[in-house]
């Protein structure tokens, strides 16, 4: 049975709001967020990006491959229940709107100097849930660069902040020579010296220079990282049938996050769910965003349906884009209860 002696709330959750145009403080998280995914529901508006390591003026979009920019009236503060918007808008606080934010924890700071690589980083990260924010400055060659997770990545997202290219995602499922795009909708591309074809340690990953591999060619990175906690956290791939009955994903836990992707069919975008939509919290989980585009939520897609259940999630949809026919398809995927928890209480379906 799978458990862990901390609850998932405390280190990933995700939260509902309305947007006022005013400035507003956003509560319930649970926790300071150290990184703050946030998208608009109701609105074809691209997602933004924050984290307490860039700070919050300092914003990149999931689906543009454009260069960070800056906005002081975006998130104001990261607060120990939350987060504080301005009142400019901005896409995050937009009068009348639906949004959704997804907030991890990592230490709570700003970070500090990792000097585990070849390049100095600045960190953080918390071991207990296997999350890291690492910033370094690219030397524009092969490199490494430390994590401070004590643990093995098994996926990583980075993003130049100096430089407009592509976000590049590090999957252990699809391996080191490979790459696959978070803006796009490509399949995984194998050939790729990205991660110079060698898997991270429990202390860092590695990263190639030149301005194709967009991970360490100049100016600033930004990477997410995260190692897998049984009962917490889980990465991996499934095989897709192309059937209304779906295979299913063992994850020990009942999930509260599902992000996914067809990794070997370049025509299909990334899907997000969570647990707190739809309100009702009952499945199936049907309401979908897509991290790759603008688009607003997309509800009640009969061949996009998912259960999420105390021990992982079963596949009710047929669509390409989460159930493909023999096709490999790309997941990680957050908590909401493990399925033993410290006090021996199994958890439930929804």
């Amino acid at each position: 049975m799978a458990f862990i002696n901390f609850q998932p709330k405390d280190y990933f959750n995700t939260v509902l709001y309305n947007g006022t145009g005013s400035s507003q403080s956003i509560t319930g998280v649970g926790f300071q967020p150290d990184w703050l995914w946030q998208k608009s529901r109701s609105n074809s508006q691209d997602g933004r990006i924050f984290d307490a390591v860039r700070g919050g003026s300092k914003v990149i979009y999931p689906s543009l491959t454009n260069a960070e920019s800056t906005d002081a009236q975006l998130i104001t503060s990261f607060d120990s229940d939350g987060f504080t918007m301005g009142s400019a808008g901005g896409n995050v606080n937009d009068s009348g709107t639906t949004n959704v934010a997804w907030n991890w924890r990592a230490s709570g700071t700003s970070g500090s100097s990792n000097t585990d690589g070849s390049i100095t980083s600045t960190v953080s990260a918390s071991t207990t849930s296997g999350f890291s924010v690492v910033k370094w400055t690219a030397s524009g060659g092969n490199a490494t660069i430390g994590h401070g997770l004590g643990a093995v990545p098994k996926m990583i997202i980075v993003k130049s902040l100096a430089n407009a290219t592509s976000w590049m995602v590090y999957h252990s499922a699809i391996g080191n020579n490979s790459e696959i795009y978070l803006n796009g909708t490509n399949a995984a591309a194998g050939s790729s010296t990205a991660w110079q074809d060698t898997d991270p340690t429990s202390s860092v990953f590695y990263v190639a220079g030149g301005a194709g591999d967009g991970v360490n060619a100049s100016g600033d990175y930004i990477a997410y990282c995260f190692a897998e906690k049984k009962g917490f956290s889980k990465f991996s791939s499934y095989v897709g049938n192309g059937n209304a009955n779906g295979g299913f994903l063992y994850c020990g836990f009942k999930p509260a996050f599902l992000l996914l992707k067809n990794s070997s069919d370049g025509a299909k975008n990334w899907e997000m769910l969570d647990n707190k939509r739809p309100s009702t919290g009952q499945n199936p989980a049907d309401d979908i965003l897509f991290p790759d585009t603008a688009d607003a939520e997309s509800s009640s897609q009969t061949d996009r349906l998912v259960d999420f259940v105390s021990n992982g999630v079963k596949i009710r949809g047929n669509s390409a884009q989460m159930n493909g026919n023999g096709n490999t398809h790309i997941f990680m995927a957050f908590a909401e209860e493990p399925l033993v928890a410290s006090n021996g209480t199994p958890a439930t379906a929804r």
